[in-house]
């Protein structure tokens, strides 16, 4: 394919709707992360070989696409255009939905949908609660599109806000039109996207440099895939956020700082690249601009703290990935200390919409009146990955402002098992818990944040009553601590102190005045840590105290575990009214510390038991009681 001209791109949209047209349907398989690891690929190959094998490929076509989101339920295949929503497919179902639904005109309805508390049967998306809540900006291509086809992306739309920003002529207007759409960095630090584009260009005018563009996606917090995920699904949003951004800024050379951990994603980025660059969207003159920018890949090792953005451009320039005073600023001294334009890929994805419907209608959506201050409100929407103890684990969308009670009772479906939610934490292992008498509570920047929380970059974990807050607290505690650079003793000496009280609390040897020490440390890191990890680590802490006390006091004063978590402060025993001697649990003791006879009552050897929890997951009687 030889580089095009602005005009071919209505010409190419248009040739890729005439051959979508064609076909009687289009079957879209996930082959996101998530799906693939179900063989989603295998599921792919599948339906192509059944259609070649009937000479069904004039009439049917099968695509693979990004991460439709609901991952709960992959390998996922939807029939376009009725939007028929297949789950957990398996390579022996295709041959069935080949014949009944593609030829015979009826569907599979055993491997439809099934909404998990009413129990109907949901035949289209547009009918399944998880997607009729959600409001697609960034991820308005999932599951529409192959990723890996360029010119899919083009007749979404795609290419046209950086043809409308060339015809125009103007990077001065591009950056107000941001500015005005008050979109602040989904990245977590939440600082309006417009305000660092005109920083970054000012600083690049007054001291005369060369300025720089950095897409950070180096996404390392436990629970969380939006990054990689939007990514997979539609990396051109991505590239043409980013070349919109140069224009505005007038860089010349950018970077995706993107995790090796995550193959996926830097295989289809990369191939988005070299597309981007064969017809003409990268590299010189690009689409008769008279504008010339590339992007290359940097990839990360995977170190959490290379998340912030000081860190991240000392990693990139060669160094070790330790942040900076946060006086020295990017837009200033950035990569290889030149005026750098930092955001993170959720950020770049937004901008092609923004561009293309104005920033009027991005800021109408959410909360607040960003029209005379972008930090007034939190416009537009946030992708969140939704994992935990929830019926509909996956990656949603939704607008600013929208309450955690949507989210988790309408898109997520609520708690299983019939156990009750107890808390949710926001914004990775920095982020607090929110108890379940705030579940009214609104999702945005500011509500967040004064709820002892924050919105990160948009992990969201979901917890049941089973879940111990203090337990909780350690685990992200100790995920910090390892994490840290510990370039500052705050940082680095505060998070050891606050793991060695917090696991001695849960050993059972917690002592008074434990409580008041995590306090004090925890301020003191929040108050002289040298970069955001450092500065917000406590959450975690904080919350669980503000919220859970009693269960700190539980730990301390009364030795008990209350959601039979910490195994030193828990004892297992079989209820004898409960048990109808099954032998369950007696199977699956890996210690052997349960004994009894058939259809007898079964007894545990305190001694022997590890405390492993097995026979409580196994046991279909609720006859395992922790205590």
């Amino acid at each position: 394919m030889k580089k095009i001209k602005r005009k071919d791109i209505d010409r190419i949209a248009s040739k890729v709707k005439e051959e979508q047209s064609r076909y009687k349907a289009l079957i879209m398989v996930c082959t996101g992360t998530g799906c693939v690891s179900a063989k989603g690929f295998n599921i792919l190959e599948k339906f192509r070989e059944i259609l070649q094998a009937r000479k069904l490929q004039d009439q049917f076509v099968a695509y693979g696409t990004g991460c439709n989101g609901f991952c709960a339920a992959g390998p996922i295949a939807v029939i376009q255009p009725d939007g028929v929503f297949y789950q957990k497919l398996q390579e022996e179902d295709i041959e069935e939905i080949v014949e009944s639904h593609l030829i015979n005109g009826r569907p599979v309805e055993r491997l439809l949908h099934v909404d998990p508390v009413s129990g109907e049967i949901n035949k289209t998306m547009d009918e399944i609660k998880f997607f009729t809540k959600q409001q697609l900006i960034a991820l308005r291509n999932k599951g529409i599109i192959d990723p890996e086809n360029i010119e899919h992306y083009i007749a979404r739309d795609g290419y046209q806000a950086i043809r409308k920003v060339l015809d125009k002529n103007d990077p001065e207007a591009v950056i107000k039109e941001v500015i005005d759409s008050g979109i602040r960095g989904r990245g977590g630090g939440g600082f309006p996207a417009g305000i660092k584009w005109q920083s970054g260009r000012k600083a690049a005018q007054e001291r005369e440099e060369k300025i720089y563009l950095v897409c950070n996606a180096d996404e390392g917090d436990p629970g969380a895939y939006m990054d990689r995920s939007i990514i997979e699904t539609d990396p051109h949003t991505v590239i043409e956020g980013m070349i919109i951004g140069a224009f505005a800024t007038g860089a010349q050379e950018g970077f995706v700082y993107i995790r090796k951990e995550y193959p996926l994603a830097n295989e289809r980025l990369r191939k988005a690249l070299k597309q981007a660059r064969e017809y003409g969207l990268l590299g010189e003159n690009i689409l008769g601009g008279g504008f010339t920018f590339d992007i290359h890949i940097h990839r990360g090792a995977g170190a959490f703290v290379c998340g912030e953005s000081t860190a991240l451009m000392a990693s990139m320039s060669g160094r070790a990935g330790e942040p900076r005073a946060k006086y020295v600023h990017n837009v200033e001294y950035g990569y290889k200390d030149k005026p750098t334009v930092l955001n993170n890929v959720e950020t770049w994805a937004n901008i092609p919409p923004i561009i293309n419907r104005g920033a009027s209608w991005f800021a109408s959506i959410g909360t607040g009146d960003v029209s005379k201050n972008p930090w007034n409100g939190s416009s537009g929407t946030k992708v969140f990955s939704l994992v935990g103890d929830i019926r509909n684990t996956g990656l949603v969308e939704v607008p600013m402002g929208i309450t955690l009670r949507e989210i988790i009772e309408d898109i997520g479906g609520g708690i299983p098992g019939g156990r009750k939610f107890k808390a949710v934490q926001t914004g990775g292992p920095s982020g607090g818990c929110i108890p379940a008498n705030m579940l009214d509570l609104k999702v945005d920047f500011d509500s967040l944040t004064e709820a002892g929380s924050m919105m990160g970059s948009g992990g969201m974990i979901v917890m049941d009553e089973k879940t111990c807050m203090v337990d909780v607290a350690r685990y992200f505690v100790s995920f910090l601590m390892d994490e840290s650079c510990g370039k500052c003793t705050p940082c680095r000496e505060g998070l050891f102190a606050l793991n060695n009280t917090l696991s001695r609390i849960c050993n059972g040897e917690g002592r008074e005045g434990d409580i008041e020490f995590l306090e004090e440390v925890s301020e003191t890191i929040c108050d002289t840590s040298l970069c955001q990890l450092g500065s917000t680590a406590p959450n975690p802490v904080l919350s669980t105290l503000r919220y859970f006390r009693e269960e700190y006091e539980e730990h301390i004063r009364d030795k008990r575990c209350g959601a039979g978590i910490c195994k030193e402060l828990i004892t297992y025993s079989i209820s004898e009214e409960n048990c109808t001697g099954c032998t369950l649990c007696a199977k699956n003791c890996p210690s052997e510390a349960i004994t009894g006879k058939k259809k007898e009552l079964h007894i545990i050897d305190t001694q022997k038991c590890t405390k492993c929890g097995i026979c409580y997951e196994t046991c279909k009687f609720d006859a395992v009681e922790v205590k």
